[in-house]
């Protein structure tokens, strides 16, 4: 009988160094060339047949084995943020490199954890002869870009039968969510320089219309749902000058919906406040799309599969030294997040938690709900029945995109919780290979989800507008 446990702790080495490696060399969307180069590599070596620049990606790569008509697939991330570099293991703000990036979501571990389970399925096919083909997908741009949309929307998963993933994070539970669609723009505007004592008159303020699309965006808060999100960011202000009247000015934003229809509603919507501010301040707007990700379907079949997992896979264990790295972490958090850093924990597993700062137990599965934030992965889960899970690799309380991520990891935390998820997805996928009828029903819930309903890109079909 194939022991996944024991093929993953004999390739760990293997596996941790390959995660610190795209640690060492952090890549914001769609420039992970280190990372995609790094993972072909690791492909190769491990018997995986390559495909690269899919869908027309540079930094999406694809690893294949096996013949079988069955095809589960894995999907990876790679991908860092900006302005989160960080020094490894210490429990102080210290950047590498100011302003450098880091992988402040996770994602070096993330793409690998997901690289280990596909090699533990490989192994799985090649001892039992299971009608199975594996699948990697080394996919880019999950934070900002989408990489993943494109990739469903040019078709890469449309013959896969089951996805699964996993995130990087502080409890040990099934990803038993939806996830918000959105949709990402720039909005751009064009005025008229002149001195702006001697000559105002002359000028036409590119940033009074950014500021006034602002204000009207915030007026709308009152006039949308209560679960929609409207995110901005002035991007381009057009210049250090107060005496200049800004001839170019920018403003990024980032709009979220339970639904892909709201999320254009609310887009058109926008769209009219800012050809608004172009109007009152007689200045010209354009848009340049930017990314777009739909909501996540959940899959309770699969969901009820992979919590059989989580209950009977070995527990994490930490060390005094780990315990004690989490609990130093843990006082770098304000009040407020360490008042929050156990919400996620039923009060009946509080106990178990005790003075601990890192989550060693499995959450049982809870109920189905929306979490308010989004990810790519909404597009496949449209497409193929997908399933994600969360382990611990951050101490409890530790908010994503932040420096304390960034530190955790090339810890051991991090490292086991890497490879406790590869094996809790690889088991997954184990089980479904070996009850067929597990892919066919949660296809079927798939169908009954979408109830008719057919999976529209977000994507324009002109990328640039």
């Amino acid at each position: 009988m194939f022991n996944t446990h024991s093929f993953i702790k004999d390739k760990a080495a293997i596996f941790t160094a390959l995660s610190d490696k795209i640690w060492d060399v952090p890549e914001v969307y769609f420039e992970e060339k280190y990372a995609v180069t790094t993972m072909e590599e690791a492909l190769l070596s491990e018997g995986f047949s390559v495909t690269k620049n899919v869908a027309g990606l540079e930094t999406a790569i694809l690893g294949e084995f096996g013949t079988g008509p069955t095809i589960i697939a894995f999907l990876g991330e790679y991908d860092a943020l900006s302005q989160l570099s960080q020094v490894n293991g210490v429990t102080a703000y210290a950047p590498i490199e100011k302003e450098g990036n880091g992988h402040g979501c996770g994602h070096n571990l993330l793409g690998v954890g997901s690289f280990a389970a596909a090699c533990a399925l490989k192994e799985y096919i090649a001892e039992t002869g299971a009608p199975i083909t594996v699948r990697y997908y080394g996919c880019p741009a999950e934070e900002t870009g989408s990489g993943k949309a494109i990739m469903t929307k040019a078709g890469v998963f449309d013959d896969v039968d089951l996805a699964i993933s996993w995130h990087p994070n502080t409890a040990n539970a099934v990803m038993n969510i939806a996830t918000l669609a959105n949709y990402a723009v720039d909005f751009k505007f064009y005025g008229k320089s002149s001195h702006a004592a001697a000559a105002p008159h002359l000028g036409r303020s590119a940033l009074d219309a950014v500021e006034l699309m602002n204000v009207g965006v915030n007026f709308l808060r009152e006039h949308v749902e209560s679960d929609v999100r409207m995110h901005y960011a002035i991007t381009n202000s057009g210049g250090m000058s107060a005496n200049v009247v800004q001839p170019y000015a920018e403003v990024s934003y980032l709009i979220r919906a339970p639904k892909k229809a709201q999320v254009m509603d609310v887009f058109k919507r926008v769209e009219k406040i800012a050809e608004g501010a172009a109007l009152m301040t007689e200045t010209t707007m354009s848009y340049e799309f930017k990314g777009a990700a739909s909501n996540l379907i959940p899959n309770t079949v699969l969901a009820n599969v992979m919590q059989e997992q989580l209950n009977t896979v070995t527990p994490l264990e930490y060390s005094e030294e780990e315990y004690e790295y989490a609990a130093a972490i843990y006082e770098t958090f304000d009040e407020q997040t360490q008042a929050e850093a156990t919400a996620l924990f039923p009060k009946t597993l509080l106990t178990l938690l005790g003075d601990k700062k890192i989550n060693h137990f499995p959450i049982p599965l809870l109920p189905e709900s929306t979490m308010m934030a989004s990810t790519d992965v909404g597009d496949v889960s449209w497409k193929v029945p997908t399933i994600q899970v969360a382990t611990s690799c951050w101490t409890i309380g530790t908010p994503t995109h932040t420096w304390q991520v960034v530190s955790h990891g090339k810890t051991s935390i991090g490292h086991k919780g890497m490879l406790y998820a590869a094996e809790l997805m690889a088991n997954t996928a184990i089980h479904a290979a070996e009850h067929p009828a597990v892919i066919q029903a949660a296809k079927n819930e798939l169908t009954e989800r979408l109830n008719g309903e057919t999976y529209v890109s977000l994507i324009p079909e002109e990328r640039g507008m």
